[in-house]
Parts: C-alpha cells; sequence; structure tokens
C-alpha cells in the first residue's frame, strides 16, 4: 500500500560489517534448505480421510476420522514418536490447525499436520533426491539501501486475516497485530503485519514488481525484527527469503494479504529457486513426478504454516 512521497534517510552502517552478516545469513538459510527434516526432503503430500491409504516409501495404512488421525502397521513396521516405539494399530491426540507432529522411521521422517481443516501427511525421505540434486538459491547481491527503518502500528485488537494459499481450496486465517511504514525510493508504504517465529518478532508476505520476473511470484517472506519501545524496526529486504513453496508443490504456504504488493521492484534477497520438486495430483493427495525439475530461470508455479 502506497502512502505518500518522501525522502529515504539510509542508515549509517558498517558495510564490511553488513556483508558478513548477510553472508552468515545466506549460509544458514543455504543449511536449512538442504535438511532431512526441511521441505525440501517431502515426496508427496496426502488427504487423510476415512479410507486407509498408503505413503509412498514411508510405512503405515493411515486414516483420519473424527479429528483423529490413527495408523496401522503391517507386522515388521515400526515407527518412532518422541523416541517412543510405535507398533500395530496408534490412534493420535487431535492435531490443531497449522499445528502438528512427526514420526520417524529408518531412513525418512512423516510429518502429520492440519491444513485449512484437514489432517494430511507429508513423508520426508533422508534420500530424496532433491536434497543430493540441489544446487543453491540465486540471490541479488546485498545492498544497504534496501533497508528501511519502519515504524509499527499496532491495531487497538489483533484483525483476522484470511489469506489464499499456495494449494486450491486451501485458506489460511491469521491474527494481524498491526502494520509496518516505512519508506523506500521516496515513497512510503504499509504492510500488514503477522506474528513471527520468536517473541516479538513479525513476519512481512509480499509481492512486488520483481514477482515472476526475478521473484518467486506468488510470495516472499521477511521476518522483522522486533520493534522497540517506541515501535521502531528495520525492514532488511536483503533478506527476503522464499517459502518452502517456491520449491516444491507438496507445501501449502499462505499467500499475501490484500494491500501486501509492493509497486516497486525490491531487487534484493531471494531470487526464483532454479530446481522444483513437482507434483501430480491424485485422489490421495499429491504424488511425486520427478525429484527435480529444472527452472532454469524462470518463475515457477502458482506460511508461517506451509
Amino acid at each position: 500500500m502506497t502512502l505518500s512521497s518522501g525522502h529515504d534517510a539510509p542508515p549509517k552502517l558498517d558495510r564490511a560489517q553488513f556483508g558478513r552478516e548477510w553472508e552468515e545469513w545466506h549460509r544458514g538459510r543455504e543449511r536449512s534448505l538442504v535438511s532431512p527434516a526441511g521441505f525440501l526432503a517431502i515426496t508427496g503430500l496426502y488427504w487423510l480421510g476415512d479410507e486407509p491409504i498408503t505413503l509412498d516409501g514411508a510405512p503405515g495404512a493411515w486414516t483420519s476420522r473424527d479429528d483423529v488421525v490413527r495408523v496401522d502397521l503391517a507386522d515388521g513396521e515400526r515407527l518412532e514418536l518422541h523416541g517412543e516405539a510405535i507398533t500395530g494399530h496408534r490412534e493420535f491426540e487431535p492435531v490443531p490447525e497449522r499445528g502438528g507432529f512427526v514420526v520417524t522411521f529408518p531412513g525418512g521422517r512423516i510429518e502429520i499436520a492440519k491444513r485449512g481443516g484437514r489432517d494430511i501427511a507429508r513423508p520426508r525421505r533422508d534420500d530424496a533426491a532433491f536434497l543430493r540434486d540441489y544446487s543453491g538459491t540465486p540471490t541479488y547481491l546485498p545492498n544497504p539501501r534496501w533497508r528501511a527503518d519502519a515504524t509499527y502500528l499496532p491495531f487497538d485488537e489483533p484483525r483476522p486475516t484470511e489469506v489464499g494459499a499456495a494449494i486450491d481450496g486451501i485458506t489460511h486465517v491469521y491474527d494481524a497485530p498491526g502494520e509496518l511504514e516505512f519508506t523506500l525510493r521516496g515513497e512510503t508504504f504499509r504492510l500488514t503485519a503477522f506474528p513471527g517465529f520468536a517473541d516479538g518478532q513479525l513476519l512481512v508476505l509480499f509481492t512486488d514488481a520483481t514477482s515472476g520476473l526475478t521473484t518467486y511470484p506468488a510470495v516472499r517472506s521477511l521476518v522483522v525484527p522486533a520493534p522497540d519501545a517506541d515501535g521502531r524496526t528495520v525492514l532488511d529486504f536483503n533478506r527476503a527469503s522464499n517459502l518452502p513453496c517456491a520449491y516444491t508443490d507438496f507445501a501449502t504456504c499462505p499467500l499475501p494479504p490484500a494491500g501486501n504488493r509492493l509497486p516497486v521492484g525490491i531487487e534484493a534477497g531471494e531470487k526464483t529457486p532454479l530446481e522444483r520438486v513437482r507434483g501430480i495430483a491424485v485422489d490421495t493427495g499429491l504424488v511425486l513426478e520427478r525429484a527435480t525439475h529444472r527452472e532454469g530461470g524462470a518463475p515457477g508455479g502458482g506460511a508461517h504454516a506451509a
């Protein structure tokens, strides 16, 4: 949302330290992406229901009925949950919206989660081809001009905000605590903010004029440090990140709320990934088409909870 015109006042900072800190952040991002517990290891997305389904490359026959997820394991099959061995039949505690848990098996793990009111299962394999073939995410070079001082403007009460999802048929609702106001390239903007991953942090989901050109079309995210007592914080778009849906069809990432499309091009942060995990739609969900589809720099397809 554009508000008015003004003048940029780039913050004074040590450029060498700024570059080192960005490199450290980028290396951390790359390490997290290739974790066997991460989204690049997912081999399918399954909607659980009354009829038992099996997950490709993972143990058990899975169902969900009356808000309870169940698994039946064949002889010789075994799962673990928090170090506890599971064999035979097991019923799990109801999963809250955007919540979930992970069970492990030799060579992988299964995430059970609730998205859009439905229980889902997403198996992950330690030997997933994308983990082996992943070649890194291209980025813009870090530049302090894409840092902006911001003011946090809290709402009187958090506002339930419905947003779309990377997968059709799902919506997410988040409580937006306020907006962030900042000036960039002579214009002043406001973006709706959601709670971040740590106490006090905020999270912004946005698109801009680079979306669909050099950056992923649907959404990028930015973690914002906790505002100080006067509401001051910093938006460092050099750390604008792809959500999992930029890499895989098996993510249900939230899309930006209305008004969070910036009319300027944010030439900072992560660009469109070069590879993508593709899924084929089947009756029970999405199954793996091929492990790595080279995007060749072209845009991919169509938050916190992914």
